[in-house]
């Protein structure tokens, strides 16, 4: 039970560090909010008269169909800074130190998943105002909001399970930096900007059988619909999928650097 506590608190600890760390260094902190905040605006006012088109989702607005796109935009940005920055730490050797001390060296990932954790909730609380402030109606109220919040911090930490693993596969900050491109062929791929149905193919398929459409639907349907179990189980799903396969890269990650030094 004493290691247990004590492991408790190197991951508070360290999760604190990291939000402290992201607020600290602007490099981190904007793609978190800047770039996801400058696209909404963006598409809401050039796009915004793609809801009068006929296969287009009952909404009532465009910026409710592209709020959970922005949230899921910011949470995967939060994952990948939160690797970034674990991978700053392992150059410079603060890692390796932490390695060393009597704790376990899965609590040192946790925390800077703790801290990735902090900056989702965060993000998901700032769309949620944004949307308040511009009109958007949430149609599940202060339930469907916190569920929103829920699905977006754990969102967070599943991409950033897998932006630690190649952290600690690599221990370099520009090649965790490179996925940056990579986010996005993946967003776009989904359906967090536009309806699948009114994608050409092959990208309408693909949209479909993304996990992160599942993950957005979850996010979307409290503001635009009503949640459904389906809905839910889907987006739990993919959210468990990536973080386990985020966490067992990175416990193997972990071995094997342990194991080379």
């Amino acid at each position: 039970m004493a290691g247990l506590v004590a492991n408790a608190r190197v991951v508070a600890s360290l999760g604190a560090r990291s939000v402290r760390q992201t607020f600290r260094r602007p490099q981190l902190a904007a793609p978190i909010v800047v770039f996801p905040s400058l696209l909404l605006a963006v598409q809401t006012g050039g796009a915004g008269g793609a809801v009068n088109l006929p296969q287009f989702p009952e909404v009532n607005g465009f910026l409710d169909f592209m709020l959970a796109g922005a949230m899921i935009q910011s949470c995967l940005l939060a994952g990948n800074s939160g690797g970034i920055a674990l991978a700053v730490d392992l150059e410079m050797g603060f890692t390796d130190r932490l390695f060393v001390a009597p704790v376990s060296r899965y609590a040192i990932v946790l925390g800077r998943l703790a801290g990735t954790a902090a900056l989702g909730a965060i993000s998901a609380i700032y769309y949620v105002v944004v949307g308040l402030i511009f009109g958007v109606t949430y149609e599940e109220g202060v339930g469907g909001v916190a569920l929103m919040v829920l699905w977006v911090t754990l969102a967070a930490v599943a991409f950033g399970s897998i932006a630690a693993a190649i952290a600690l596969r690599t221990g370099r900050a520009s090649v965790v930096q490179g996925m940056f491109p990579m986010i996005f062929v993946i967003l776009f791929l989904s359906t967090a900007f536009f309806p699948a149905e009114l994608m050409q193919e092959p990208a309408a398929t693909v949209a479909q059988y993304n996990p992160l459409s599942f993950v957005v639907a979850g996010v979307r349907d409290p503001v635009v619909s009503v949640v459904t179990g389906a809905g839910a189980l889907k987006a739990f799903a993919s959210i468990a999928g990536f973080a386990a396969l985020g966490l067992g890269l990175s416990a193997l990650a972990m071995r094997r650097r342990l194991r080379l030094g």
